[in-house]
């Protein structure tokens, strides 16, 4: 809204630049979650939305029962507001990205919402939360078809390779249980990563500022081009969603550091996850992703190797998974897991960056 209001309606240039939305954008959700934060975790309070936690994890959790959970909220709140403000409202990437992190976020909340009323931290029953995960997905693969058709020279169904320039396979409607694969992926991992003070939310404002970083240049041609990356003009716009997301997440964090006053809870991990997915699929970055989220995608397979291992054989590879926890019962603080975990997060994202010229 102020997009259109300083740069078409009042005039001011300074207002169409990117760079610029971008950084008023991530200071104002960064306000947001400063500002907002003592007031959400009061109202958290009084409603009594204390977190569940799980009597057969690590003994030092056991005195974080009661603090206040659903943080996402905020979060949200902290990301759609500078977006709505500062964003081209008439774009089409916007607003894919916008809704999906909101699906996200409500199949969060009613799992939030369950596991407070049933004061258990059993939320949605697994098989109706994936489903809704994957009803989501669906939607958002869609979406980009139809992006697809009706601006081909925006958007496509191929898929770029890191480490290949001449191999882009076009997956065509085969592009729609792929972005599925992809959201549902991402917003899960990000989900099983939330389990320590901060971890989550440090380790995925890192994600979010690599992401800022390849919507800005995808958005550029001439550096796109230098880059061999798929130009999109209209995928510009997104670098201002990311940068809410930055800002988003460094106002949480506020609140979240160790020891945490807050919890974002599911409606905050898998909405951040969704949105993370959404962002790599319309800037044709799907499969770098894995590399840039590396520290979910660890903490992801810790689970998958975990499960599957004790259904297999009967034993257990870590002492307990997700992986941070393998961490904490062999001796780890929860401070040094958390800051080893956050230097992972730079070095995977340093990674993904390097690989943009290694085609």
């Amino acid at each position: 809204m102020l997009y259109h209001l300083l740069y078409e309606w009042l005039g001011l240039n300074i207002a169409r630049y990117i760079t610029f939305r971008t950084a008023a954008a991530s200071l104002t959700a960064f306000a947001i979650g400063l500002l907002l934060g003592p007031w959400m975790i009061r109202r958290l309070r009084a409603f009594q939305v204390g977190q569940v936690v799980r009597q057969d994890g690590p003994a030092s959790h056991l005195a974080k029962s009661g603090t206040p959970t659903m943080g996402g909220l905020l979060i949200l709140t902290a990301v759609f507001v500078p977006t709505l403000l500062w964003a081209d409202l008439t774009n089409a990437y916007v607003w894919i990205a916008v809704l999906a992190t909101a699906a996200f976020g409500a199949i969060g909340f009613v799992d939030d919402y369950l596991k407070m009323a049933r004061r258990s931290h059993h939320g949605l029953f697994a098989r109706y939360k994936l489903l809704s995960q994957v009803m989501v997905g669906l939607a958002v693969g869609v979406s980009l078809i139809v992006l697809s058709d009706v601006s081909p020279a925006q958007y496509d169904t191929r898929l770029m390779i890191p480490f290949f320039k001449e191999w882009v396979p076009d997956f065509g409607w085969w592009y729609v249980p792929f972005a599925m694969l992809v959201l549902v992926s991402s917003s899960n991992t990000v989900n099983l990563t939330d389990g320590l003070d901060g971890l989550a939310i440090s380790t995925f404002a890192v994600s979010a500022a690599t992401f800022t970083a390849l919507t800005y240049v995808t958005g550029h041609r001439a550096v796109a081009d230098y880059l061999l990356i798929t130009p999109s003009a209209p995928a510009a716009e997104l670098t201002i969603f990311c940068g809410t997301l930055i800002g988003a997440s460094l106002g949480f964090l506020w609140w979240n550091s160790h020891p945490a006053d807050i919890f974002m809870g599911d409606v905050g991990s898998l909405a951040l996850g969704g949105a993370l997915g959404t962002v790599a699929l319309l800037i044709k970055q799907e499969l770098l992703l894995p590399i840039v989220g590396g520290v979910f995608v660890l903490e992801g397979l810790s689970v998958i190797l975990q499960v599957g291992s004790y259904k297999l054989y009967g034993k257990r590879i870590f002492k307990m998974a997700p992986l941070h926890h393998h961490f904490e019962l062999i001796g780890w603080a929860e401070p040094k897991v958390i800051t080893r975990f956050l230097i992972l997060a730079i070095v995977f994202a340093l990674l993904s960056l390097t690989t943009l010229k290694l085609r």
